[in-house]
């Protein structure tokens, strides 16, 4: 019954462990929802878009609209409501010009101005043509972004997978320095150098295995943070390195969107300088404007009478005279970012191109060295076996037999390190050609 018991709780209260499959494509597609700087690129783009309609808005009327209220004091009655007298000293200079002995002290006055621009002479459309500049600068800008996070993200899997296989390859090396300890000493008395250098060679790969098992947990919850998984939740990447590898199909490269930038950006100053040159130009608009002015003794009568209206359109020209050459000077400035603008990409064209290239040639080469690293690798297996046939059978050292162990162990890192070298260049050759 007890046992029935602790099996019964066993069942209710331990939930199975299971772990989550994650892909190269997922796991890539995680850290690119995950990434913050593609976020960044984002809200950067949204931020042009809306220095655009900022920038629009010059093109379009200017309404402002004016209301205000005003009540009279007379200090000598404050609290009167029937209009401030006039002293009669100066309603004696007056005369008849304005018979009248008090003003109302109740004024209201309302008022509305429209300001439509006309032509700028390219002040406001060389600054709208600079924002949709900044606007492609931004989207190639997000574009950037999202090849460099997919790039990182690739490192990022192969790199935990990479610790992966070499957790394997340490363990069966630390494997076979055991099993060969065990057929020394099984075979009776043992030769004690062959011996201690048995144990010397396990007590090392124990640390090398130890060190593989850490690097390999830190890369795993690097890959969980980048992709917004719990560091809790164990994971199994399922895709695993090639044993072959196609030929890469690419052409020159022609387009970068670090090119896309700095040729927008070029474009962006260049109209930049147009509007700041323009600002020495005259600016033609139509304006209008309407008011309403009304007065009287107290609230209730304000409006009784028909106010005072005024209106008036035409048009408006202004003309800049002088500014100490302030025009000319933004002009020149923003003529010269368009300059630095033209050599930084001049420079990106010549680096990106080679680095590219680079990359190709890498794939290329690694393919071609791949081969003759699996066969390397053969040989060094069954130099392996055979000397482990002989240390067996005791016609060899333990020298010897770690010597070709340790061999095994570098042509295991060889092929690993190669395989995930061409997976790298081939993405590096998505990152910078695509």
């Amino acid at each position: 019954m007890r046992k029935f018991m602790l099996w019964l709780l066993s069942v209710l209260f331990v939930a199975p462990v299971c772990a989550m499959d994650l892909s190269f494509d997922d796991a890539v597609e995680k850290i690119v929802a995950e990434s913050n700087d593609l976020k960044t690129a984002e809200a950067n783009v949204q931020k042009a878009r809306a220095q655009l309609r900022a920038v629009n808005a010059n093109r379009w009327m200017a309404i402002d609209g004016t209301v205000s209220y005003m009540n009279l004091v007379d200090p000598v009655r404050p609290f009167s409501s029937n209009g401030v007298e006039i002293p009669s000293d100066i309603g004696a200079l007056l005369g008849n010009v304005l018979p009248i002995t008090a003003v109302p002290d109740n004024i209201f006055s309302a008022g509305v101005k429209i300001t439509q621009p006309i032509y700028t002479f390219g002040k406001i459309g060389h600054a709208v043509d600079a924002v949709h500049d900044a606007i492609d600068m931004s989207k190639s800008a997000k574009d950037l972004t999202n090849r460099e996070v997919r790039y990182a993200a690739a490192n990022l899997y192969w790199t935990a997978k990479m610790t992966d296989e070499i957790v394997v390859a340490a363990q069966k090396n630390l494997n076979n320095a055991r099993a060969a300890k065990k057929k020394l000493t099984a075979a009776g008395r043992a030769n004690r150098s062959n011996l201690i250098k048995i144990e010397s060679d396990i007590a090392t790969k124990e640390v090398n295995l130890s060190d593989a098992q850490f690097n390999r947990d830190t890369a795993y919850r690097m890959l969980k943070i980048m992709a917004g998984i719990d560091n809790g939740e164990e994971i199994v990447l399922t895709d695993n390195f090639p044993n072959s590898f196609e030929p890469l199909t690419v052409g020159e490269l022609k387009s970068n969107p670090e090119w896309d930038i700095y040729q927008k950006q070029i474009e962006m100053y260049e109209s930049n300088a147009k509007s700041k040159r323009a600002g020495a130009y005259p600016s033609l608009a139509a304006v209008g404007s309407y008011s309403y002015y009304s007065m009287g003794t107290d609230m209730g009568n304000m409006f009784e009478k028909k106010g005072s209206q005024s209106a008036y359109w035409g048009l408006a020209l202004s003309v800049p005279l002088f500014n100490g050459g302030l025009h000319s000077a933004n002009a020149t400035m923003e003529a010269m970012n368009a300059e630095a603008a033209r050599q930084s990409l001049d420079k990106s064209k010549k680096l990106k191109t080679q680095e590219y290239n680079t990359a190709v040639d890498k794939y290329k080469h690694l393919c071609d060295d791949l081969g003759k690293l699996n066969n390397a690798h053969d040989l060094a297996q069954k130099a392996y076996d055979v000397s482990a046939g002989r240390f067996a059978a005791g016609q060899t050292s333990a020298i010897e037999l770690s010597d070709v162990s340790s061999a095994l162990y570098q042509m295991d890192m060889a092929v690993l390190n190669a395989k995930y070298n061409i997976l790298m260049a081939k993405e590096s050759v998505k990152k910078l050609g695509e």
